[in-house]
């Protein structure tokens, strides 16, 4: 019988497998950047989005969304902090993008490894 978080993780790869070119392959890529940067978040679907938690039943931290752009977001769980500088009490917490290249990978890792540093 297959563990809940095994039907979770079926359940984010039938999401990401029904998202249309090129935002599918985007995705995916994004989901195994994610799951080789903290393979202890659990991913599961959140609000009918690929999202990632520390379990099956703790709120999301990131999420993985797919609508004009793809968006990685970390949640209001997360311990988020003031960026400072031009930016002031304004805290990081969301970033679209729409190609991945290695600076960009290597970002979404670090922001991956921070929620649960």
């Amino acid at each position: 019988m297959a563990s809940k978080d095994d039907k979770n993780l079926a359940q984010v790869i039938e999401k990401i497998a029904k998202m249309d070119e090129p935002e599918r392959l985007l995705v995916r890529r994004t989901h195994e950047l994610i799951m080789n940067a903290a393979p202890t978040l659990k991913p599961r679907i959140w609000y009918g989005m690929p999202a990632y938690a520390l379990s099956a039943s703790t709120p999301a931290l990131v999420t993985l969304r797919n609508d004009d752009r793809v968006n990685l977001a970390l949640t209001e769980k997360v311990a988020l902090t003031p960026a400072g500088a031009t930016d002031g009490l304004l805290m990081p917490a969301a970033w679209y993008f729409d190609s991945l290249d290695e600076a960009t990978e290597k970002r979404i890792a670090e922001i991956v490894r921070s929620v649960i540093a």
